[in-house]
């Protein structure tokens, strides 16, 4: 009789507001994601040092490099399968470059293979879902193979970043709004069609219309761009018909990049709202061998405390092969402040806070004709949103945010602790927002979730300008700090704008050319 050995990082608790409804249905059918160790561990992280140090003579490994070398072992996927068929649990799909087996059972079988007992309930935002208590259990034979089991719990894990405007704004100065075309000529972009590149952008939930994108760009005068849609986990193009959920989100972010990047193919990852959704997505974009996008835009997040430390530490990981493969991810920071909307305390956002992003936080825009005259720190209160920012608990300091401190809104400031979010930041205020069609109606949008894609636009311009990846491109920003427009002015809460990098905006908003020649 083999003994089970309790997942780490795989503890879940009943959060506050959340009450028990009942049993699941033990004869339902239900898929789990398991994910697998990386082979070579070591030599892995001997090359992530150098690509994290910003050494010029690291190149991106490709795709294949990095599935032969870093993937999951054969000895090990086998290992996962023998445990499948000992628990009467079939093998959907696995793939060893992402290090992925996706099991496919009933309840009473994964209640009985991993040790947990799965029950419904209900939370007054996150509605109903199945969940667990406790930790996962694992045989002797997959202790320190498996790095993940995601999928047994299926609550919501992470929401859009963005923000409609109000209907107005009392007390406010004048409203503006931009195009994505008007802001990358404020922001100075390099001129490029993006020809050649694909980027990929994270969907949880919700759709866009066809009809919407040829209308913008039409509106703009730029070529529709290729938009494709890819289905991650049953899931796809699903437009509710409503632009405050999460139609606002996909539309803005296919909207923001095809107008930066017209000649560019935007594959649209659409998965379901779960970890094992999100991570699966992410996954699958960085890996896919068919579309090879170089930039990758992620509007989505949450606190870092609503993961479970072995969903973080695996998503984690599925970053560090994006920057291994010179694949830049850009990740919206949050709305809601320093708070990150948690209800207690100060928090970052996660993926924002992971080492491997580019972490893009919100400012906001005044600008005469071509030039801005004016830009600060998003922040339009409580109900407005602000920008999302301050130090991660999750994450160490990395080595090109050594020596920087975070200046309080009380005016001391302190050596970073860990991780500082953002990296840089951009227009974000729904009150200088971004004009974009969603669900057939012309609206303005901010939120940092306007953020992500528009850094990825800038890259992909970038990129094809140069004809190869920027990829990981944080330790080279960090060298060349005049390459942003530094905010000086304004708040998010707790963390104040300063000189230099700090936890609102990081190094600032771009100046595309001189991002173009740092990277």
């Amino acid at each position: 009789m083999s003994t089970k050995h309790p997942l780490p990082g795989s503890e879940r608790t009943v959060e506050q507001g959340t009450k028990l409804i009942g049993q699941c249905d033990p004869a339902q059918r239900i898929d789990v994601y398991v994910m697998l160790r990386r082979q070579r561990q070591a030599q892995f992280d001997a090359l992530m040092s150098r690509i994290e140090a910003g050494d010029p003579n690291v190149k991106p490994l490709s795709r294949d490099e990095l599935a032969k070398d870093y993937g999951a072992a054969p000895d090990d996927i086998a290992k996962v399968k023998a445990f499948a068929v000992a628990h009467g649990l079939t093998v959907a799909r696995e793939d060893a470059a992402e290090r992925s087996v996706l099991l496919s059972g009933t309840i009473a079988q994964f209640q009985a293979a991993f040790e947990v007992k799965l029950e419904h309930y209900q939370h007054h935002t996150a509605g109903q879902f199945r969940g667990r208590t406790g930790t996962i259990s694992v045989p002797d034979d997959l202790h320190g193979v498996v790095e993940a089991v995601l999928g047994l719990d299926n609550r919501p894990q992470a929401r859009p970043h963005f923000r409609i405007r109000p209907p107005f704004a009392a007390a406010r100065a004048r409203q503006e709004s931009f195009t994505p075309l008007q802001l990358a000529s404020l922001y100075e972009f390099p001129q490029s069609d993006g020809d050649g590149q694909c980027v990929g952008i994270i969907e949880l939930g919700g759709g866009y219309n066809t009809s919407d994108l040829k209308a913008y760009f039409a509106s703009l005068g730029v070529a529709a761009p290729t938009v494709k849609s890819i289905g991650v986990d049953q899931s796809g193009n699903k437009p509710s018909g409503d632009p405050n959920g999460p139609d606002g989100e996909v539309t803005l972010d296919v909207e923001i990049v095809g107008a930066l990047v017209p000649r560019a193919t935007i594959a649209v990852y659409f998965t379901q709202n779960s970890d094992a959704g999100f991570l699966d997505a992410v996954n699958r974009a960085v890996h896919d061998t068919a579309n090879k996008p170089s930039v990758i835009s992620i509007s989505w997040g949450a606190p870092e405390s609503v993961w479970t430390g072995q969903s973080m530490q695996a998503f984690n990981s599925v970053l560090q092969s994006a920057a291994a493969l010179g694949v830049t991810i850009c990740a919206a920071s949050g709305d809601s402040g320093s708070s990150d909307g948690s209800g207690g305390g100060d928090q970052v956002d996660f993926p924002a806070s992971s080492p491997y992003v580019l972490a893009c936080g919100g400012t906001s825009v005044t600008a005469s004709g071509s030039s801005i005259t004016h830009e600060v720190v998003w922040n339009d209160g409580e109900q407005g949103g602000a920008s999302g920012g301050g130090v991660s608990t999750a994450f160490p300091v990395p080595v090109w945010q050594k020596n920087l401190s975070a200046t309080s809104t009380g005016g001391g400031s302190k050596a970073l602790s860990g991780r500082g979010v953002p990296d840089v930041a951009g227009d974000a205020s729904p009150i200088t927002g971004y004009s974009v069609l969603i669900d057939g109606t012309q609206t303005v949008v901010g939120g940092t979730s306007a953020v992500a894609p528009l850094w990825a636009g800038l890259i992909a311009r970038i990129n094809a300008a140069k004809g190869q990846p920027a990829g990981f491109v944080n330790a080279k920003l960090y060298k060349a700090p005049g390459a942003c427009n530094d905010i000086t002015q304004g708040n998010n809460g707790s963390f104040a704008a300063s000189k230099g990098w700090d936890a609102c905006t990081g190094l600032g908003s771009p100046n595309g050319g001189k991002v173009a020649a740092a990277l």
